[in-house]
């Protein structure tokens, strides 16, 4: 279930005051009156048609896609001009005009909100003549909208600008912890392959020249019982230090904990990190994983708008590793292969396995490489 956040409440608000600007003029429709210009039953379809408009542009833009949240503005400034100059008198039918122009931030660049707030400031004037202000009510009222448009807008913009640098913010945060988890384990890795190697060449070596000494030693005349047990120690002890020397050169660091401080600290999206006890990893398939967790993320944070995200790691059907990570976003209706999806496709199949990518529901990433 999705958490109800900031945004989902304003557009809630924004909903419910738009549907409150029709009181006024509902109460003088039901005590007989009419202050429209235009038959009331049309100028009440024109109402429900700017409420469905911005109901496109506010709930329903993740579905619906930027085309039809331009056509649903398109729609909430023409309607929003008939209603105000068709019922200049009925209250607060310009209020609709402020919305429209806030709305615009999320639609449209600057330039044309800009435009958009001096439209909606001349129809109101216009609106102000039809309705026989005085010319002081007319420069005062034109005045006072022309403000709280410019304030409205500027107040979203703000808020837009906060929201995309936390977008950032946490996008970045994301792949600095996946660089250093990266990074850490090259460094490990490193020492590891130096510790083995010391251990190959100087241990490894010496005990293989004590265990042909010994070998030699025990075809003599009756060899000494000390030397029998000496020469079975030493190829017990070389292949203890062979074991050693092979386990520090594939040795993989710990998937969970790894993956959770990658996500760890993240304001949104919730991130759970799920890996089966029973899965093994060696480093590169650590590092193709590290990767996918990584463009998963950063992708759901940019473009998804999801409030969570599952991330499951498991032993498949055929003893492979199975990546299975999916979101509660807007997802998509056709898969665009970017640098990031295409990035994560090309690390999977160079270890042999396949990657799927779905858009509905949410948006899923299924990869499954080939056991180490």
């Amino acid at each position: 279930m999705k958490r109800w956040d900031p945004d989902m409440w304003s557009a809630v608000y924004g909903t419910a005051i738009c549907a409150a600007v029709g009181l006024p003029l509902l109460v003088i429709n039901v005590r007989g009156e009419d202050l429209t210009s235009i038959p009331v039953a049309l100028w009440w379809l024109c109402f429900a048609g700017y409420l469905l408009a911005q109901t496109v542009c506010t709930w329903w833009s993740d579905r619906l896609g930027p085309r039809a949240v331009r056509a649903g503005f398109a729609a909430m400034v023409v309607l929003g001009t008939v209603l105000a100059l068709s019922a200049p008198r009925a209250g607060w039918t310009a209020i609709l005009l402020i919305f429209t122009s806030a709305l615009s931030v999320y639609v449209v660049r600057l330039p044309v909100t800009a435009a958009v707030i001096v439209y909606n400031t001349g129809v109101i004037v216009l609106a102000s003549v039809l309705g026989d202000f005085s010319a002081g009510a007319v420069v005062a009222t034109g005045a006072l909208y022309l403000l709280l448009q410019v304030a409205s807008v500027a107040s979203v913009v703000a808020t837009a600008r906060a929201q995309r640098n936390a977008e950032r913010l946490a996008v970045a945060h994301t792949e600095l912890r996946a660089a250093h988890a990266m990074l850490a384990e090259s460094s490990r890795a490193d020492e590891r392959l130096r510790i083995a190697r010391e251990l190959h060449d100087a241990l490894g070596h010496q005990l293989t020249v004590l265990a042909l000494e010994l070998e030699a030693a025990s075809h003599k005349a009756e060899p000494a019982e000390h030397v029998v047990r000496a020469k079975r120690v030493a190829r017990e002890l070389l292949a203890d230090v062979r074991a050693t020397v092979g386990e520090l050169r594939h040795r993989a660091p710990d998937l969970r904990a790894t993956l959770d401080r990658i996500v760890a600290d993240l304001p949104a999206p919730q991130v759970q990190v799920h890996v089966d006890a029973g899965v093994q990893t060696d480093e590169a398939r650590t590092a193709v994983l590290i990767r996918c967790v990584q463009e998963v993320v950063t992708n759901a944070i940019r473009h998804a708008r999801a409030d969570f995200v599952w991330i499951e790691i498991r032993i498949g059907d055929e003893g492979g590793i199975v990546f299975d990570a999916r979101d509660d976003g807007r997802g998509a209706d056709r898969v665009v292969m970017g640098h990031g999806l295409t990035g994560i496709d090309e690390r999977v199949r160079e270890l042999g396995g396949q990657a799927r990518f779905e858009g509905r529901p949410g948006f899923r990433v299924v990869a499954e490489v080939p056991a180490p």
